[in-house]
């Protein structure tokens, strides 16, 4: 079985990556590979952060290794939070103040609609391939749901009559934008 670094420190990412995978690959997170850092997100698009995330790692280990960045895009925003969406109430990254953020400027519109996107960089053998996926859907006025991370209670996706956080990983990765980044990649990376 191949083993792929996931360049990211954030836990919740690493169980549904995981959860997509199976038993295809062997995804180590940084921890596992012995890497503590916090890699910046410096950049205005998802791509380059991604881009950021996994060239970092692969020049410090040389081996095969792949990053995501997601954003919350939403249309009464012009795209706000957008590549800001983990830090848009400031660097502390707390998404209850982000929420609050989000759900203030988004007061006074009628337009709800929305769009999760991940970007996938993917470096192997030392040349970057790109995978996306979306998530389109609406967000509501107050949270609900204990499950998911980030703005998964006030998100809502087409087709689906409950938020991201009412819906265990198996509900979620029916919709889910990293799920369809993820099954670009395996097909990808599928002899």
């Amino acid at each position: 079985m191949d083993t792929l670094i996931f360049a990211t420190n954030n836990q919740n990412k690493v169980e549904e990556v995981r959860s997509l995978l199976a038993n295809l690959f062997n995804i180590i997170t940084l921890k596992e590979a012995g890497i503590d850092i916090d890699i910046p997100e410096p950049h205005d698009s998802l791509e380059a952060n991604a881009t950021e995330k996994s060239k970092t790692i692969f020049s410090m280990t040389n081996k095969n290794c792949f990053s995501e960045d997601t954003g919350l895009e939403v249309e009464a925003l012009n795209g706000e939070p957008g590549v800001h969406s983990a830090r848009y109430a400031g660097e502390c990254r707390i998404f209850n103040d982000n929420i609050e953020k989000l759900l203030n400027n988004l007061n006074v519109e009628n337009n709800k609609t929305a769009r999760f996107r991940t970007v996938i960089s993917l470096l192997l053998d030392g040349r970057e391939y790109f995978f996306e996926g979306i998530c389109s859907g609406k967000i509501i006025s107050e949270k609900k749901g204990k499950n998911g991370f980030g703005y998964d209670s006030i998100f809502i996706p087409d087709g689906s009559d409950k938020t991201f956080a009412e819906m265990d990983m198996e509900e979620k990765n029916k919709f889910s934008h990293r799920k369809k980044a993820m099954q670009k990649l395996i097909k990808f990376l599928k002899p």
